[in-house]
């Protein structure tokens, strides 16, 4: 497995996305527009805002990584949370 992938799935995935040809790929209908707008509204309900005091510093620190990501610093605290609650991302601590 190469590391640029997270595991032979996300390989996969990213090299048949990769092989679409979007020039042959048909417009969508209305109904089925009508339809993925649909779905994706109901995928944002199921979102919950969420408000957290944080010290400045590592507000900052927090925002240099996510730069660093390409992501903006929200975005990348949601995945780093996600990580971590579905075990991928797990807490190492320094023998000391």
């Amino acid at each position: 497995m190469n590391d640029k992938y997270l595991d032979d799935e996300e390989r996969e995935l990213i090299e048949s996305y990769d092989s679409v040809d979007i020039t042959k790929l048909k417009k969508p209908t209305e109904e089925e527009q009508a339809e993925f707008k649909k779905a994706a509204k109901e995928f944002l309900k199921k979102e919950t805002k969420m408000n957290i005091r944080i010290d400045e510093h590592e507000l900052m620190k927090i925002k240099e990584f996510a730069e660093k990501e390409g992501l903006r610093y929200q975005t990348f605290v949601k995945s780093i949370m996600h990580k971590y609650i579905t075990g991928q991302l797990t807490e190492t601590r320094k023998a000391g």
